[in-house]
Order: C-alpha cells, then sequence, then structure tokens
C-alpha cells in the first residue's frame, strides 16, 4: 500500500539560501576543528581526505554528504546535528530533484500530487523506504535497521530514487 506524502519546502533551491547553508556547514567545521586546536591538515589526516578538501569544505566550495558530516563529527567529538541538522539534509535531497522554471523558481507545480503520483511508481519496499527518509525524517541508518539492511543499501534505494524523481518531475513538467 502506497501512502500519501505532504508538501515539502522547496526553498532551499533558493542560491542564496544554499550559499548560507553552505557556509554555516563550513564554518561550523571551522568552529569545531579550532576548538579541538587541530589545523586543516591534522583534521585531513584524521579523515583520509586532502587538506584542500577540508578547505574547500570550511569555505562552502563544496558540501560533505551526510556520511561524511557524520565522521567530521565522530573525528571532532561532537554530533553530526552540531553541523549540519538532517532535516536540512533531507530537504536538500528532495530540493535537488525538483524542476525550476529557468529562473529558479519552481512554484508552477502541484508538489504534493506528483509526488503521490510518483510513490504509485515505485515498488512497495522502495515506496516505503523513500517515505521513511522524506515523510518520518528517518536516517538512512535507523531505516536499515528497521528492515534488517546495510545503510548504505538503503542509500543506494533512495539515490535511485531520487533519479527516478528527477525525472519523473520532469516529464510532467514538460508533458
Amino acid at each position: 500500500m502506497h501512502a500519501k506524502i505532504g508538501s515539502i519546502d522547496t526553498e532551499n533551491r533558493n542560491k542564496g539560501q544554499k550559499q548560507r547553508n553552505e557556509m554555516d556547514i563550513g564554518g561550523r567545521i571551522t568552529e569545531l576543528r579550532r576548538e579541538k586546536g587541530l589545523t586543516q591538515q591534522e583534521l585531513a589526516d584524521r579523515l583520509y581526505v586532502s587538506r584542500q578538501l577540508v578547505s574547500k569544505w570550511e569555505s562552502g566550495d563544496r558540501r560533505p554528504d551526510y556520511k561524511t558530516v557524520e565522521k567530521i563529527a565522530k573525528t571532532l567529538e561532537a554530533k553530526p546535528e552540531d553541523i549540519v541538522r538532517e532535516e536540512d539534509v533531507i530537504i536538500e535531497e528532495l530540493a535537488a530533484c525538483v524542476p525550476d522554471d529557468g529562473k529558479g523558481r519552481n512554484d508552477c507545480i502541484d508538489l504534493p500530487a506528483l509526488l503521490n503520483g510518483f510513490l504509485k511508481t515505485l515498488p512497495e519496499a522502495a515506496c516505503d523506504i523513500f517515505i521513511r527518509r522524506y515523510r518520518a525524517h528517518e536516517t538512512p541508518e535507523e531505516i536499515g535497521a528497521r528492515y534488517g539492511v546495510g545503510d548504505n543499501y538503503v542509500r543506494s534505494i533512495l539515490a535511485r530514487a531520487r533519479k527516478k524523481l528527477k525525472k519523473y518531475l520532469k516529464e510532467k513538467q514538460n508533458g
């Protein structure tokens, strides 16, 4: 049985908002790193990444995925939520799937109705995982534990579903 999903705030599609969020993440990484008295190179060494990548995270030129945020947080003896809220990650994941009109807007589509239609196209297990992530805001680890599968499997299912959603929404917008 497919459940319905409510409206999704796509406000983060706004470039200025996205840049602020990235800067907030970078700023939090910088702040936590400095609190621990680490240089960018020392943090990079502990994470097995380059110093340049740490610099890009901190400047907002690149954004670590949530799994990397978890590793950064563990290394800096913090919680992932101290760097970025899971809800912000969820919104950003879905917002990246929503087409705009070429002017940065997407207010001309009925997103809740389209999402409900899209969910009916997914296999039941994928639909359940999608809803648990984007409606119930469960982490991939929580979903994996619920279904007895690994979090990487859940991430894979979600990535495929988002790819399908992006295609589905684009077809509906153009068709």
